[in-house]
C-alpha cells in the first residue's frame, strides 16, 4: 500500500469518507488547488469535488478562496488533526451517552465461559474485575510480564479498599518487588509457579480469582519475536459454575495448606542467616 493510500485509509477510519479523504490528502499535496486540479490529484470525479470539499470546509479541513475558479487549500496537517481528535472524541461521547440511556437488564447472566484472544483484552477483563473485588483477590502470577503497571495499579486502589489481596509469585525475588509495589497486600512465594510446563506451545501465566467467584486464567505463547507478549485467557463470572467453583476449590486448598509451609521456611531460612 503507498503512503497516499495508507493516509487516505486512515482518514477514512476515523470517519471521513473516501472521497473527502482524497481531496483532502490530495490537498496537502499542493499548496492550493482548483476544482479541475484537485479531481486529478485526487481521482475523484470533478462533479463530486465540488460537494465534498463542502462537506471538508465545514468541518474546519479546508478553505475556500471566492476566486474564479475557487481555489481549495487544506488546513495544516496538526490543526486538521486536532480537529477530528475532536470530532472523534465528540463521537464516542455521543455513543457513550446514548448506550447509557439503553435499558440493560437486572442482573448479569453468571454461566458461560468465554475466552480472550488479545492481550489488551486479557487485561482489560483482569481489571474490570479487580475494580469490582469487594472481599478477596487471589492471584497467582507464574510469569510476571503479564502483571503491568495498569494491573499493579487497580491491585494497589484494591487493597485501598480494604480487599483482602493475596498473591503468589514463583520466587522471593518477585515476592519483594510485589511487596514494595502492593503494601498491604499479603505476598508469598510459591517455587512450584517457575516450574510450570508448555501445553501446546503455551505456558501458564497468571489466575485470579475475585470474591470467590470471578475467575480470569492466562496464557503465553512461546515468544516468537522474543519481546512480544501473546496472552489469551478464558474466564468466568459465576459462583456456581463447574470452573468457578474448582478454582476456588484449589486456590482455598493453597492458602490452607500452603501458607503455613511456606512461612515456615521463610522463617527458618532467617533463623538460619542469624
Amino acid at each position: 500500500m503507498s503512503k497516499i493510500e495508507k493516509a487516505v485509509r486512515t482518514l477514512s477510519d476515523l470517519g471521513l469518507t473516501e472521497y473527502e479523504a482524497r481531496c483532502f490528502v490530495a490537498l496537502t499535496r499542493i499548496s492550493t488547488g482548483t476544482a479541475r486540479e484537485v479531481s486529478e490529484v485526487a481521482d475523484v470525479p470533478r462533479s463530486r469535488v465540488y460537494d465534498t470539499i463542502e462537506r471538508l470546509e465545514r468541518k474546519g479541513l479546508v478553505s475556500v478562496q471566492q476566486s474564479n475558479p475557487r481555489q481549495y487549500q487544506a488546513v495544516s496537517v496538526d490543526a486538521a488533526c486536532e480537529r477530528l481528535r475532536d470530532d472523534y472524541s465528540s463521537r464516542i461521547d455521543a455513543a457513550e451517552n446514548a448506550l447509557q440511556q439503553v435499558d440493560r437488564p437486572d442482573t448479569v447472566a453468571n454461566e458461560g465461559m468465554w475466552s480472550i484472544s488479545r492481550s489488551e483484552y486479557v487485561t482489560d477483563r483482569v481489571v474490570t474485575f479487580l475494580d469490582d473485588a469487594a472481599d478477596s483477590i487471589h492471584l497467582l502470577v507464574a510469569a510476571d510480564e503479564v502483571i503491568g503497571d495498569r494491573v499493579r495499579h487497580h491491585l494497589r486502589d484494591a487493597v485501598d479498599r480494604d480487599v483482602n489481596v493475596f498473591v503468589e509469585v514463583p520466587s522471593d525475588e518477585h515476592r519483594d518487588e510485589f511487596e514494595d509495589a502492593l503494601p498491604g497486600a499479603t505476598v508469598v512465594t510459591a517455587p512450584d509457579l517457575g516450574t510450570t510446563n508448555s501445553v501446546y506451545g503455551e505456558f501458564p501465566a497468571k489466575l485470579l480469582l475475585v470474591d470467590g467467584e470471578s475467575v480470569v486464567a492466562t496464557g503465553i505463547k512461546e515468544r516468537d519475536p522474543p519481546d512480544v507478549v501473546r496472552e489469551t485467557a478464558v474466564w468466568t463470572y459465576g459462583r456456581d459454575h463447574g470452573f468457578a467453583v474448582w478454582t476456588r476449590e484449589l486456590l482455598d486448598n493453597r492458602i490452607e495448606g500452603g501458607t503455613a509451609d511456606r512461612e515456615t521456611d521463610r522463617a527458618n531460612a532467617r533463623d538460619g542467616d542469624r
